[in-house]
Parts: C-alpha cells; structure tokens; sequence
C-alpha cells in the first residue's frame, strides 16, 4: 500500500515539465492584464474602478486556460493600484465613498501589482508607470528602480551557474559563496544613489511554492530594524522578486487607509460571528491562501464586519497600508522567476521601460555595479543543428558565393 501511496505522490517541483508549464500559462495571463490595465491608468480615472475591471480581465483569461481540467486556477493576487508614495498594493472599496473616489493625478508615479495561479502555481508581477510624461525626477525613479532592479536578479543567480571556461574553473566559480543580504542591499544603494533616490526599507522578496507566496526563504533589502532574511536562492526555485526605490529617504510608516487587502493563514479559529464564517468559507472556496481583496467578496459591507473577527483569530493576515514617511514618490518592481540549470527565466515581468525617453544628467559609475549588471541572467540557447557536417559545407560555400556576388556589387 505504501507502494502505492508513494507512486502517486505529484512532483510539484521544476523537475517536473508540467510545474513550469502551468507557471508559464498563469504568467502569460499575468503579463497580458498587466498591459490592459496600464493602458486604463490615466489622469482622472478611479483608481477603484481599475481594479474592478483588472479582475475582470483575470477572471476572463483564466477562464480560458485548462478547461475542463479538475484542477484549481484563479486570481493568485487581486488588481491593485497604489498612487505615487503608497508602496504597498492599495485597492479601496466602493463601499468607502472617500477612498472610491480616489482618482490617479498627472505627473503620479503608480505601482500596478496582480497575478494569476495554475493548480497553486501562482505569478505575480508588478510595473510602475508615470501617469503622462515621465520626465525630471520620474524619470530618475524609473531609471534607479530598473536598474537596480536587474542588478538584483543578477545577484539572485546561484554562484558558478553560468560560469564558462575549463572544469576547473567552473568548480572554482562555483564554491564562490552567494553574496550576503548585507552586500546585496550595499550594492543596490550604489545604484539608486547614482540617481539621487533610496531603498524603500524592508523590501522583500519571497521563495515561491505552491499555494504559497511567502515561502521558507527571503531577502530583506534595507532591513531598518535589523531583521534579515534567510536562505539564498537555488536551482529549482521559484522567486517573487521585488525592488522598491524612493525619491525621499526610503523610510516607511502606515497610512491611515483601511486596509483592505488579506490573506488566509493555515490556523484555526472558532469563529462566532455568522459574517466572520460566512467569509472564511467564500476566501477558502474563491482564494485558498492567496491574497485578496475586501471587495472581491460577494458582499463587501458584511465582510467589512466579519474580517474584524478573522484578523483578530489570526485566521487572516491583513496586509496594512504603507507608505513613504516623507509623502515622495515610490517605484516598485516586482518580477515572477524560475531559478533553472541555465539560469534565470523572468516567467512574469514589467517590460522593460525605453530608456532613449527617460532623460537625465545622472548615471551609475561603480564599477563593480557596471560589471554585474553587464552579465546574461541565462546561457545562451545553442540553435539545434540536425544537418550533417557535408551539408553544413555546402552553406558555408553557398554563403562565400553570395558575398562574392555582393562585393562584385
């Protein structure tokens, strides 16, 4: 019987093909909102509105994916909107009439954050977008955020992965320890005071599992109470990388806002209140242990009172509103990636801003930096040659002809 059991045990790992498929299908869904929904993001607009609709929209291309498949999808983290210095994702309720009315302003730096799950293999992506031009100090905040951005993916990669040359000298790049989260955040500071900004504190980034977001490994940037992380990234992970830059000092304090934006932890509470139940049953049918939001449930007033009573039994995490100390505006970043034997994939990712429009006086000089960020986050693929090496001649004459022929020109 223990036979048995055993061989139908799922590998849920990236050994098997079918774990990247399903994380690959929810990122493509990912990265397609992502677009629809900066293209809803102008001057004017209710920001709760947008929200509404980004879920629509994952509803919609979910829907479309693995029909008829007995396995759970759904939305892995709900469409959220966050105005120029919120640096958490901020989704307001259209039952709070000040917060609904909320509108996103010319000239506001704006953080998009959602995502989608496949059988519990969940993506999340995250882009900011300047609202009209992006132009003086927005565009240093772009610029700082994605570089640094791709400095840290850089810095994820396990030591000697793409190493080159001989077996001896990959051995020795690989026995080169991962640099520490100390050495991490120095060097992404480097980047980011290169463009007169800082890191948002406690910036992190999580190992990703199934059904689960915060897994058992993080990294902590800019830790303002001494907290650290744990673990170093490895083959075979699944990461949430997250970058936050600030044009002020970085430092963070909760707003006032209702948060409204929870997540289901895996303890156990006698719940009394028939509001509270009713909410734990729908978050455990529609969400798991995914996060969402308070107006994703079926009625957002009774949810409003029984949420008081699952977050006070640790039955939720409830996700506060934070944002910068200073009110400066916020970029954050924050990109789906499997950690493979060729390096990293971005499996869901902001595109990469056209630098030839972000203008600016200022640029990164560390060489250490440059250096880094020079470097490929994979091998490269090698084009698969089936032809025989006769044949393989006969183009390489073919082609000493043809250039023959254009020199003759």
């Amino acid at each position: 019987m223990a036979d048995k059991k055993e061989s139908e045990e799922v590998d849920y790992t990236l050994n098997n093909p079918d774990t990247l498929t399903k994380y690959k299908s929810a990122a493509q869904i990912s990265q397609k909102v992502l677009e629809a929904v900066k293209d809803l993001c102008k001057a004017g607009e209710k920001i709760v509105t947008i929200c509404e609709q980004g879920d629509k929209l994952l509803d919609e291309e979910i829907a479309k994916v693995y029909r008829g498949k007995k396995i759970t999808k759904g939305i892995s983290h709900p469409t959220t909107v966050s105005p120029s210095s919120f640096v958490t994702p901020y989704t307001p309720l259209t039952s709070d009439e000040a917060e609904a009315a909320v509108t996103l302003k010319e000239g506001e730096a704006v953080k998009i954050q959602l995502g989608a799950q496949i059988d519990g293999f969940g993506t999340i992506v995250c882009d900011t977008i300047i609202i009209g031009e992006a132009e003086g100090r927005n565009a240093d905040l772009l610029l700082a955020t994605y570089y640094a951005n791709e400095l840290l993916l850089r810095l994820m990669t396990p030591p000697g992965l793409l190493a080159t040359g001989t077996d001896e000298e990959k051995a020795k790049a690989a026995k080169v320890k991962a640099p520490t989260q100390s050495k991490i955040t120095s060097l992404l500071e480097k980047v980011v005071k290169s463009y007169d900004c800082n890191l948002v504190e406690h910036t992190t980034s999580w190992l990703f599992e199934r059904n689960e977001i915060e897994g058992a490994k993080k990294i902590i940037l800019a830790p303002g109470d001494g907290t650290k992380g744990d673990g170093v990234p490895e083959v075979g992970e699944v990461w949430g990388v997250e970058m936050g830059v600030s044009l002020g000092s970085g430092k963070i304090k909760n707003f006032e806002n209702r948060p409204t934006l929870h997540r289901r932890t895996n303890l156990t509470y006698a719940l009394k209140r028939p509001s509270s139940k009713k909410i734990l049953n729908e978050v455990v049918k529609r969400f798991g242990t995914f996060p969402f939001s308070l107006r994703q449930l079926e009625d957002e007033r009774d949810a409003k009172v029984g949420v008081v009573e699952c977050v006070r039994g640790n039955v939720f995490r409830q996700y506060e509103v934070v944002g910068d100390k200073d009110g400066e505006p916020v970029g954050r970043l924050l990109t789906t990636i499997a950690i493979t034997k060729n390096g990293l994939q971005k499996l869901a990712a902001p595109p990469a801003p056209d630098l030839s429009k972000l203008k600016t006086d200022k640029k990164i000089t560390d060489e250490e930096v440059l250096k880094i960020l020079e470097q490929p986050l994979a091998k490269e693929s090698k084009p698969k040659n089936k032809k025989k090496k006769k044949s393989a001649k006969k183009s390489t004459a073919a082609a000493d002809d043809e250039e023959s022929s254009d020199d003759d020109e």
